[in-house]
């Protein structure tokens, strides 16, 4: 069945649209020229966009560049449009598109256009018709909007949920150390057995970590508020009030909650992805952290009967359809996959922030869907490895045991009193006798066992043997 559209004009003629559709004949355009992916630009970038608009209007209306009325009625649409999340469907354009987003702007300023026309009325006696170029787009170009848009929506979900999520794990962890930090383990290096040391010491290293990748993000968050808004076509400016960059990151603010201001430099706000870049780069670096505790966990919690088996993860499903009883660690290979998708984002950001090319970069579209992607993805999991894996998991207390009596490596402990030859002959000697260092070590040395006992204690050890 043919679907009923209507006629829409622009600047290259006639394009039957969607009777339905909110949109106009450029956004038609678009859908029809690019039909790579059939992904639509997120959400989040979409909502960041009519933000935009709506600040830029609230901007206008201050510097009276747009009349009273129709400023506030494109503000009253861009409302409606946040408010109502069925009227995203009206917004369909791809990722694969032109490189400057510009489909994806004059998309927001056509739907706005309709939703105001209809709020501010069209009567006989005075038609009123809201101006998706003239109008909505006022004092903007796609080339200062779409790089605008990307750091707004990249600035809120860095501010609103990386941050808060990453937070949320760093507790955890605190609180794993507080209730679980106390039991000693064998450490591993090169995943062989080294010497002991305190969960609470094997916790904290992530917890540092953890800290390490916030304070980074932290730091970057203030250069993802400074916008390219106001730098127009080619960040000249041309078109747009000369106090318009400053009122519109004002009428942003205030609608956010976050600081926004005025990039120090258009030219390289509109031609560079730099703040992208660093960071996509930042994210691939907790994506690397993320991944590094997800390994851990999965190899402490190996087994049962075979593995390390020093924790027991909590049994979230069946592990496999053919072997009954198996449960696997499920949210820690979650966790890999997503860390791993980070970082194959962060290439194609890399990719696409060296793509600027003289006053623009033309792969936006790309770097805000990837970005938003990763901060979306890194905070969901971040709150999975915390709240289903390390919140719950179950200490083997009698397996840390058995395995730190065994550890040859112990004898390491020894080498000041006897020399790391002899203490190396030990542990091969318990190795290969399988016996507790403690034995073999009262045999090959003057130490009686009290002494001994003391000397190898692991919890001692953990402390550096002083």
């Amino acid at each position: 069945m043919t679907k009923a559209t209507r006629i829409e004009r622009d600047s290259m003629g006639e394009v039957a649209v969607p009777v339905d559709a909110l949109y106009g004949a450029q956004t038609q355009r678009a859908v029809e020229n690019f039909a790579i992916s059939r992904q639509p630009m997120p959400e989040r970038f979409v909502r960041a966009l009519v933000l935009q608009k709506a600040a830029a209007a609230r901007a206008n209306i201050a510097l009276e560049q747009l009349p009273a009325d129709i400023g506030q009625a494109i503000d009253r649409a861009a409302t409606q449009l946040l408010q109502d999340p069925a009227l995203m469907n009206h917004f369909p354009v791809e990722v694969f598109q032109t490189g400057s987003g510009t489909s994806s702007n004059m998309n927001a300023n056509e739907v706005i256009a309709t939703l105001a026309t209809r709020l501010i009325g069209t009567g006989a006696d005075n038609p009123t018709t809201v101006s998706p170029n003239d109008h909505v787009n006022a004092g903007q170009s796609s080339n200062d909007s779409i790089p605008t848009v990307l750091h707004i929506s990249a600035a809120q979900a860095l501010h609103g949920e990386l941050l808060p999520a990453l937070d949320l794990l760093a507790q955890t962890l605190q609180d794993k150390i507080k209730s679980d930090g106390h039991h000693v383990k064998t450490g591993r290096t090169h995943l062989m057995d080294a010497m002991p040391l305190r969960l609470g010491q094997e916790f904290g290293g992530w917890c540092a970590q953890i800290d390490a990748r916030r304070t980074q993000l932290r730091a970057l968050l203030p250069s993802v508020c400074e916008l390219a808004q106001g730098g127009t076509a080619v960040g000249t400016g041309i078109n747009a009030h000369p106090d318009f960059a400053q009122r519109f990151c004002e009428e942003l603010s205030t609608l956010t909650g976050l600081v926004f201001r005025p990039a120090p430099d258009f030219f390289a706000a509109l031609s560079a992805q730099d703040t992208a870049v660093a960071l996509s780069g930042a994210l691939k670096g907790l994506a690397v952290t993320l991944m590094k505790i997800a390994n851990d966990l999965r190899w402490m919690n190996s087994g049962p009967l075979a593995g390390l088996a020093e924790i027991e993860l909590h049994a979230l499903q069946p592990g496999s359809s053919i072997m009954p009883g198996k449960v696997n660690p499920v949210i820690p290979e979650a966790v890999t996959m997503v860390c791993a998708q980070v970082i194959g984002h962060d290439a194609a950001i890399t990719v696409a922030g060296q793509s600027g090319n003289f006053q623009l970069n033309v792969m936006l579209p790309l770097i805000a869907t990837n970005l938003l992607d990763s901060l979306a993805l890194l905070a969901a999991a971040s709150r999975a490895l915390a709240e289903q894996a390390i919140r719950d998991f179950k200490v083997n207390t009698a397996g840390l045991q058995h395995a730190l009596a065994r550890n040859p490596i112990l004898v390491t402990a020894l080498n000041r009193e006897i020399g790391y030859l002899k203490a190396a002959a030990i542990a091969k000697r318990a190795y290969a006798e399988q016996r507790p260092i403690v034995d073999v070590a009262e045999e090959m040395t003057e130490f009686d066992r009290a002494t001994l006992l003391q000397m190898l204690d692991p919890a001692k050890l953990t402390d550096g043997g002083l």
